[in-house]
C-alpha cells in the first residue's frame, strides 16, 4: 500500500488526504480509492501479476485513443504492479439491477432500459476496440483457440463434473469435446473477445455530455482476439441475473441491431446457431468455475450460483440441437440429479417515452386574420393533477373550475388484486409494480396515454394554460390505477419539469412534484 501512495505522490504532487479499500472482486487485484484535499477521487490498483496488470494498462490506453467508455489510466510504476485509473464512482450495472435479479428477473421497464443501452455499447469495444490493436499484448494468450476451448472444457470436466459423482466414459466424452472445440474455433473474427462482460464489470458514471448515465467497460485485461458471440452468450446466460427468454431474444436483437452499425453481419439463422453454440460453451465453463470456487473452496456465493446455471443448461438442451450425442447425453443426465432444483423464471415487457419541443403552437394562414385566444391564455406555469380512484366511489371532481380532463379506465388490465400476495398492496409496491409490468398489459395502455397526454401537456405549456387534470380509475382504486397515475405523474414531471400534485384518492396519499 506504501509503494501505492508513492505512486499517487509521484502523480499528484502530493500525499492522498484519504485512501480506502475497495471490496474485493473475483481476481487478486486489490482496489484502493484515494482522495486529495479538494474531494477528487481517483482509483488505485494493485497487481500480483505484471504480465495481466501490462495487458489492463494496454488495452485502456488503445481503447482510450479510440474514444471508448473505459477508465483513463493516469500513472504506472516502473515495475507495472500498480497502477492509478479516474474513478467511475461505485455503481455497477450490477447494483443497479439488483430488484429484478432478487425478483427472479422481473426487471423494471428502467432496469431493462439500462440493459439495452450496455448490450448495444457491447460491439463498439469489441468492433471499434480491435481495430489496429496489438493482440501479442493480451494475457494470458494472444488469441481465443482450440487449446483454450478444451482447457475450459476440462475444467468443468473435473472441478464439477466429477466432483457431482456422475458416472460417465472419458474418452467419449473427451472425443465429443474435441470436436465441440473445433467447431466453437472453425471461424476467424476480426473482433475483441471481452471474456468476461457481465453486469459487475459495467459501471455506471455521467457521460461525457452529462445526459445521464452511461454505462463504462473494466476489467477486460482477460481480452483476446476472438468470436463476439462469446461475449453476448457470457452476459445474457449470466447464472444469477435470471433473465426471462423473453427478454434475452430483446437483448439479442438489440445487440444484433448495433452489430451491424460497425461491422458486415451474418444472417439471422447463422447467428443464432453461432450462438446457441457459445451459450453452451460458456455454461459448462461458468459451472466449471463455480465447481472449483464453490465444492473446492467452499464460498458460498459460487454454491449458491450453481442450481441457475443447470437451469440455463437444462433450458438450452430442451430448446438445442446440437450434434455430439454423448455430451449431451451427460448434460442430460446431470440436470436430472435431484440436488439441482428447477427453476421458473417469468417474461418482462417494457414501453418508452419520447420527447418534443415547439414553442410556437400555431402557424396562421393569412387568409384567416388574427385569431382570438381564450381568456385563460398566457395565464402562467402549468399545474397537472394526476389522480387515482376506484370507480364505485366516483370520478374525482375538478377544483379548478374547468371541467375535469382526461378519465382513464384500467379496467381491462390484469388485475393483480385477485391474487392474495398483492390484496393488501398497492400499485406503489415493488412486487405490484412487477406483475404489471412483468404481465405487459398495462404498458400497453400507458403507451397510447402518454402519447395523448404528452400532446396535451405541450400545448398547455405553449398557451399558458395553468391547469390540467388526469384521472385512473379501477375496480377498487388500489393497484392498477395507483400504478398508472404514478407513472404518468412521473412521466410527465421528468419529460416537462412542470409542477405535478399527485392524488391516490382511496389510498389517502398525497405528493406533489415541484
Amino acid at each position: 500500500m506504501e509503494q501505492l501512495r508513492k505512486l499517487y505522490r509521484q502523480w499528484c504532487g502530493e500525499e492522498p488526504a484519504g485512501m480506502e479499500k475497495l471490496p474485493g472482486a473475483g481476481s487478486n487485484r486489490e482496489y484502493y480509492r484515494l482522495e486529495d484535499h479538494q474531494g477528487n477521487t481517483v482509483v488505485g490498483v494493485v497487481g500480483t501479476s505484471r504480465d495481466e496488470n501490462h495487458a489492463f494498462v494496454y488495452l485502456t490506453r488503445h481503447f482510450t485513443k479510440r474514444q471508448l467508455p473505459v477508465p483513463q489510466i493516469l500513472a504506472v510504476s516502473d515495475d507495472e504492479l500498480r497502477y492509478l485509473q479516474t474513478d467511475l464512482g461505485a455503481l455497477s450495472l450490477f447494483d443497479a439491477v439488483k430488484g429484478g435479479r432478487e425478483a427472479g428477473g422481473r426487471y423494471t421497464v428502467k432496469e431493462q432500459d439500462l440493459l439495452r443501452r450496455t448490450i448495444r455499447e457491447l460491439p463498439n469495444i469489441q468492433i471499434r476496440g480491435a481495430r489496429e490493436l496489438e493482440w501479442e499484448n493480451c494475457y494470458p494468450q494472444p488469441e481465443f483457440n482450440e487449446d483454450s476451448v478444451l482447457f475450459d472444457l476440462n475444467y468443468f470436466k473435473y472441478c464439477f463434473l466429477k466432483a457431482t459423482e456422475l458416472d460417465f466414459h472419458e474418452l467419449k466424452l473427451e472425443a465429443n469435446f474435441r470436436l465441440f472445440a473445433k467447431d466453437l474455433t472453425s471461424e476467424k473474427y476480426d473482433s475483441f473477445l471481452y471474456r468476461d462482460f457481465q453486469a459487475r464489470n459495467v459501471m455506471l458514471a455521467a457521460s461525457p455530455d452529462n445526459s445521464g448515465l452511461s454505462p463504462y467497460f473494466i476489467d477486460y485485461q482477460g481480452g483476446r482476439k476472438g468470436p463476439f458471440y462469446y461475449d453476448l452468450a457470457s452476459f445474457l446466460w449470466q447464472a444469477s441475473a435470471h433473465y426471462s427468454n423473453k427478454l434475452r431474444r430483446e437483448l439479442i436483437y438489440e445487440y444484433y441491431g448495433a452489430l451491424g452499425q460497425y461491422t458486415e453481419v451474418p444472417s439471422k439463422r447463422h447467428f443464432v446457431e453461432r450462438l446457441s453454440s457459445f451459450v453452451l460453451f460458456r455454461t459448462l465453463q461458468v459451472l466449471g468455475a463455480y465447481g472449483f470456487r464453490g465444492y473446492f473452496e467452499r464460498k458460498r456465493h459460487f454454491i449458491e450460483s450453481i442450481p441457475p446455471a443447470i437451469q440455463n443448461l437444462r433450458e438450452l438442451l430442451e430448446q438445442g440441437d446440437f450434434p455430439y450425442p454423448y455430451m449431451m447425453d451427460v448434460l442430460r443426465q446431470l440436470t436430472e440429479l435431484p440436488q439441482f432444483a428447477r427453476i421458473e423464471q417469468p417474461a418482462v415487457n417494457r414501453a418508452d417515452g419520447y420527447r418534443t419541443t415547439d414553442n410556437n403552437p400555431y402557424t396562421a394562414h393569412p387568409k384567416d386574420g388574427p385569431a382570438t385566444f381564450s381568456k385563460y391564455d398566457g395565464k402562467g406555469p402549468l399545474v397537472v393533477k394526476v389522480f387515482s380512484f376506484s370507480y364505485r366511489k366516483g370520478i374525482p371532481e375538478d377544483e379548478s373550475g374547468n371541467g375535469g380532463g382526461y378519465v382513464f379506465d384500467c379496467r381491462s388490465t390484469h388485475n393483480p388484486g385477485r391474487y392474495e400476495p398483492y390484496k393488501q398492496l398497492t400499485g406503489l409496491d415493488e412486487p405490484v409494480i412487477r406483475f404489471l409490468e412483468d404481465d405487459g398489459e398495462i404498458l400497453t395502455f400507458l403507451d397510447s396515454v402518454y402519447k395523448l397526454a404528452d400532446a396535451h401537456v405541450q400545448r398547455y405549456i405553449q398557451r399558458g394554460f395553468t391547469s390540467l387534470m388526469f384521472s385512473f380509475g379501477c375496480t377498487g382504486g388500489q393497484h392498477r390505477s395507483v400504478y398508472s397515475a404514478q407513472h404518468l405523474a412521473e412521466h410527465i414531471h421528468d419529460k416537462f419539469g412542470v409542477e405535478v400534485h399527485i392524488c391516490h384518492r382511496e389510498q389517502n396519499i398525497r405528493q406533489t412534484l415541484a
